[in-house]
């Protein structure tokens, strides 16, 4: 028997929550898309990697701060939404 993965986006995960990076998309800008999802990788956001939601700023719920690894970033909604993850 299978289990059928279960995957979203990083602007969907709950505070607290934890996730493995599964996939990184460029953005719908031509130019400015692939540039924004490889500096997300640059940054940590690699398939396989581990990643943590601590806090949803406010007013809206942005920033996302994000922990990878060791380090704390904090990404626009619309930056997280590019990021592929399976939820643990």
């Amino acid at each position: 028997m299978t289990h059928a993965v279960s995957l979203t986006t990083l602007d969907a995960l709950t505070v607290g929550a934890t996730a493995t990076v599964v996939h990184v998309s460029p953005g719908a800008d031509a130019d400015g898309g692939a540039a924004l999802s490889r500096r997300l990788m640059e940054l940590g956001f690699v398939p396989g990697e581990k990643i943590r939601m601590l806090k949803r700023g406010m007013p809206g719920g942005e920033p996302l701060a994000i922990k990878v690894g060791s380090s704390t970033f904090a990404l626009r909604r619309f930056e997280a939404a590019l990021v592929s993850i399976q939820p643990e």
